[in-house]
Parts: structure tokens; sequence; C-alpha cells
């Protein structure tokens, strides 16, 4: 079972810790760049407000991000655009004036590096937003624009209601679909990735990527390696990963999969024991052992509810949770506020403003956190090293990682009775178990990591 980092995936992300941020809700660094209308900071997030989140806010609270364990960043969408979450782009070359400008955008890079903290981006693709110079050029010269071709619109004028006359992502009338089979459309977003790499970005996230021809992230993927092979492509999936991971589109894909089972057992607990490491192990061997380290691990997103919600306002089996994230093959990644306990279902619950009043913070969770990713980064076979996952009973779970034979097991218990282990020979990194001698008890809730062989 013993495997080392494979040259498949960048090398760098079998030590990394994501940090998922949503620009518009994370910090307000920059007052003067607010829109009119802005809400107060703390306000009930809804599909259209804005409360003035920027990259200067972000830059402000990169010390939080690097106290947290965090070494990369992934962001939502930050190009010109309408909306609060900004997939309607209208500009891919310019930073959206309410986030600040290229200089602020640099600063933010350059300062992030400086900690060793890497920067992703998302790369939304499909579409753009019916602001885009190009739609827009075609809704008033039709059939005569030069970028006609660069959409799919069946007759003219362009319609947007009752029913969109032109080809959307998912029906949405204000997302008109890109022709990618168009060779300058390709042209444009091939470009819209060598600019941002050459300021200074480190991969791109793909957005719905199962909405566009392989052939086109074919292309997409020899653009961004040409430039440099340790740059990171992640795919957004929601099922089954194996397209993404033959070698030609992608380093590995965000994990919903893995996000179902951990919450499965861990909140809904509609899964037992067995069934959970039955899942995981199918799941590793679905993935190509080269790329197993490329696979972004999540709990929430902007995409889902929040995880304490998700567990009911338990922070104990919320721990839980993590404790299985962190410990799991794959880059694990923090959506922000999870961190400090935010709740909210989804969107648009879920994107809701970071609180900057530590009064209202679940320390608790946050130091959970701080000493578990401090653990993964001192404890190489829990960054780099095989897995297998076993069932103690309906209600326990051991997870191992094998690094050259250094082993370190996570066994956690979410059952209401206590858990007696027995682990001959092993020391205990962490935990809230009870030790005496070799006998590990796990009352509910309680998780252990332990070392045996040569760690």
């Amino acid at each position: 079972m013993s495997v080392t980092a494979d040259s498949t995936t960048p090398d760098w992300l079998a030590d990394a810790v994501f940090y998922q941020i949503f620009p518009e809700r994370f910090a307000n660094g920059d007052p003067t760049l607010d829109p009119p209308g802005v809400e107060p900071w703390g306000g009930e997030p809804t599909r259209e407000n804005f409360f003035g989140g920027d990259l200067a806010g972000i830059t402000a609270h990169l010390d939080h991000i690097e106290s947290l364990g965090a070494n990369a960043i992934y962001l939502t969408p930050i190009f010109e655009a309408d909306t609060n979450h900004r997939y309607d782009a209208k500009d891919y070359f310019a930073i959206d004036h309410r986030l600040g400008d290229l200089d602020s955008f640099r600063t933010f890079v350059d300062e992030a590096h400086r900690r060793g903290i890497r920067i992703v981006l998302d790369a939304v693709l499909n579409h753009c937003g019916d602001g885009h110079w190009a739609f827009k050029d075609v809704v008033e010269n039709e059939a005569e624009s030069p970028y006609v071709n660069w959409y799919s619109v069946e007759n003219f004028p362009v319609r947007p209601h009752p029913e969109p006359n032109y080809r959307t992502c998912s029906g949405c009338y204000y997302l008109p679909k890109w022709n990618a089979y168009n060779p300058e459309v390709r042209d444009h977003h091939y470009r819209v990735a060598r600019y941002w790499i050459e300021q200074g970005i480190d991969g791109w996230r793909l957005d719905v990527p199962y909405f566009i021809n392989d052939n086109f992230w074919r292309g997409f993927r020899d653009v961004v390696k040409g430039i440099d092979d340790d740059l990171y492509i992640v795919a957004e999936e929601w099922r089954a990963p194996e397209q993404w991971l033959q070698g030609d589109l992608a380093d590995g894909t965000m994990n919903y999969t893995l996000r179902d089972l951990v919450l499965g057992f861990s909140a809904d607990r509609t899964i037992t024991g067995q069934e959970f490491a039955e899942g995981m192990n199918v799941l590793t061997d679905r993935v190509p052992a080269g790329y197993r380290t490329g696979m972004l691990n999540l709990l929430g997103s902007h995409d889902t509810e929040r995880l304490l919600t998700r567990h009911s306002g338990d922070v104990d089996a919320a721990k839980l949770s993590y404790a299985l994230l962190l410990a799991a093959e794959g880059a694990p990644m923090i959506y922000y506020g999870d961190e400090v306990g935010l709740t909210g279902d989804n969107d648009p619950e879920c994107r809701g403003t970071m609180p900057w009043n530590e009064n209202l913070w679940n320390h608790d969770l946050l130091a959970f956190l701080r000493a578990f990713i401090a653990l993964r980064a001192h404890t190489p076979a829990l960054r780099r090293g095989g897995q297998r996952v076993v069932a103690l009973g309906v209600d326990a779970i051991s997870l191992t990682r094998d690094l050259d034979g250094d082993l370190v097991e996570l066994i956690v218990n979410r059952g209401p009775d206590h858990l007696i282990i027995d682990r001959a020979g092993c020391t205990m990194l962490y935990g809230t178990a009870t030790l005496n001698g070799s006998r590990f008890e796990l009352a509910p809730n309680a998780i252990v990591v332990v070392a045996e062989g040569g760690s």
C-alpha cells in the first residue's frame, strides 16, 4: 500500500491545505471601492446585495489564513462582472472595479507568495455574462456582428425572455454560453489562462467543465502546462472523477464524493462505518495513484450549506468530519468562515460575511483546526502516505496512512458508547482519547491519531 508522491501532479499539492474565499464576503479593506447601496458588514446575504469585500481586505487578513495553517487560496471569480458572485464575467482581463485593480491584485499575490501561500483562480469559460462586450455586440449588430459565432443564437433579435433564444448555462438568461468550438473563442480563453499566470497565479479551478468538450480542455492544459508543469488544474466535478484523471485534462477534481461519504457518516449518520470504509476504498481505487494528491477534498463551499449548519450546530461532530478530511489522501480545503463556526444554509446563506469580531468566533473549533493542520504539516505520512480505511464497527472508523512503513492511524468514534481500542507500541500524536497502557478509550465523538512503525 505504501506510495510516494507521483510526478503526474505538482509535488506541492501533497503538502497543500487550501482556503476558499468568496471575495465579496471576506473583508472590506478599501471602502472607497464600495458600490452604491452597499450594506453594513454582517447583514443578511442575498443573491443580489453587496457588502464591499475586496482584494485589499483579503490581503489585510492573510495573517489569519497563515495562522490557520493554510498555504493555498482558491478564489471564486474576481473579473469584471455585474453580480456579487461574478460568474457572469464582462471582461476576463480586468479585475472587478469593486474588488480593486491590477495593482491591488499584484499586491495580494506578492503578499501571499511572501508567506508561502499559492493562489488558484476560477476559470469560468463555459459562459460569460450578458454584459460581456462580445455578447453586447451580438445583441446590437445581430448577424453582422463579428462575434456572432462566439455564441449560439437561434434567431434575431436576441431575446432573453420568456426563454432565451440562445444557448446559456443551465437556462440562465444572463449567462450566455460560449461556442467553444470556435477557434477565436478558444484563442480568447487560452489568452485568459496565459495572462493571469503571467500575473503570478499558481493554477486554475475549472468551473462546470463538463459542459465543454474535452478537446477544449486538452488545449487549455497544453497552454497551462506549457508554461510550467507546477501549475495546478482542478476540475469541478460532483460525481465521477475518472474522466479528468487520464493525463490530458486536469491534476485532480473537487472531491464531492468524499464530502458525501464524510458527511453521510458524521452529520447525517445515514451510512454505517462499514459503508463509509467501503466507499472510501472504492473512491481510492477509482483515482489513479498519480492523481490522489491532486484531489481537492472539501466539506463545504459556496455551493453548499455551511459545515456547522449541516451538523445541526454540533461542534464535536464537525470536528470529527474535519479530522477525516485532514487525514484523508488529497489536498484538504476549508471554506472561509467555517473555521470559526459561521453558519448558513445553501446559497445565498452560505455566502455570508466573514465575522472579524473575534467575540463571535467559535474558538474551540478554530483551535482544533489549527492543531490538526499543524499535526498534518509535521507528519509526512498524513500528507504523502497511501491510504487504507476500515470500519471498527457501525460507528467507528480507522483511517491509516502509510509512507514507506511509517504508519499513522486516525480513529474516530461517532457512536453513543465508549470505544476501547488496543494499539500496543503506538504513540498518541493527537487526541481526546484516554490512554491506559496500550488501550485507548474513545468517548462519543472522540478522535485519536496514533503513530506506529518508524514514525
